[in-house]
């Protein structure tokens, strides 16, 4: 935590003198008329689209961090395409903003629109998961993760707070996360993990004391990836066999836990179309011990059983 601290600090000591990088992005979105906003720290959510700023509020002189939105960003793709993208990022931080639990990221204020962007503000955060494992798209280059490092300790405890989190969203919310990957999840300012990337969660049907039953819905490979949960973190049965539980996010999680144990930050296999997803969940049935070699010898095989096929 102390080189963790010494970033943010460093962060945080330009702030005063760096002019708002928002004005060019933020004209007329109502977040700006509560909060300013300075240095470009991070980035997070599907693709990385969300750029994060550092900020503050202005009646309370309260840090908090601006997750923005450019619309420009989806200029390559086509209307049909635009209009899906921004539906799915607006639903996830609409259902972020309904939770409040400790290992969930807090928000500050609601998502708001311009004909230019999407912001809203939270609880102060340091990086997405995804920057300090080395994916630096939409940040500020160079970096200030660059060689970051994340302690034993700092795994550990991160892991159990995610694990904490999900708990609480199957057995409290009956909510299915289905994105659990790298890109959902933030380190706050603390250096707590918090669960971010709603963007494709799914709330049961089912009422009372009954089993949870969530609602299908089939991967498309005609849209955008952006626009669907991580295939590098998705759980087989979401895809071949038309089914997903509480356990589909368990399988992500122990993906997860591969990738901050990894070199790289990525999944076990390089996961780009649907057919290399089929292909992975081959070999995860035969899944060879020298894959979990990076993984602490108290947690392979709990890695082991998270990751199988069924």
């Amino acid at each position: 935590m102390e080189v963790f601290n010494k970033i943010y600090s460093h962060v945080s000591s330009s702030v005063s003198s760096t002019v708002s990088q928002l004005s060019g992005v933020l004209p007329g979105n109502p977040v700006t008329r509560e909060f300013d906003a300075s240095c470009h720290i991070a980035s997070a959510g599907p693709g990385l689209l969300w750029k994060i700023y550092k900020g503050m509020k202005r009646s309370t002189k309260q840090e908090a961090s601006i997750f923005v939105f450019e619309k420009r960003q989806l200029d390559k793709w086509n209307k049909a395409d635009r209009d899906i993208i921004l539906d799915t990022l607006k639903r996830g931080v609409t259902q972020l903003t309904k939770i409040r639990h400790p290992q969930v990221l807090t928000v500050q204020h609601p998502i708001e629109e311009s004909r230019e962007s999407l912001a809203f503000a939270t609880e102060p955060v340091f990086a997405s998961l995804a920057n300090v494992l080395g994916h630096t798209f939409n940040m500020p280059q160079p970096t200030n993760l660059t060689d970051y490092k994340l302690f034993d300790i700092e795994i550990k405890y991160g892991l159990l707070q995610l694990s904490e989190g999900l708990a609480f969203l199957h057995n409290d919310v009956k909510l299915l996360h289905k994105n659990i990957c790298p890109e959902s999840i933030i380190i706050n300012q603390q250096g707590a993990w918090k669960i971010f990337g709603f963007d494709f969660c799914i709330l049961s049907t089912s009422l009372g004391s009954t089993s949870p039953s969530y609602p299908f819905e089939d991967y498309s490979p005609t849209l955008p990836n952006v626009s669907q949960p991580n295939l590098g973190f998705l759980a087989p049965e979401c895809v071949l066999s038309r089914s997903q539980g509480s356990s589909s996010d368990l399988f992500s999680l122990g993906m997860l836990i591969y990738a901050v144990h990894g070199k790289s930050g990525d999944s076990m296999h390089h996961v780009k179309d649907l057919q290399q997803f089929k292909s992975r969940a081959n070999q995860l049935k035969q899944l060879p011990a020298s894959k979990l070699q990076n993984i602490p010898d108290g947690l392979k095989e709990h890695v082991k059983m998270l990751l199988n096929v069924s």
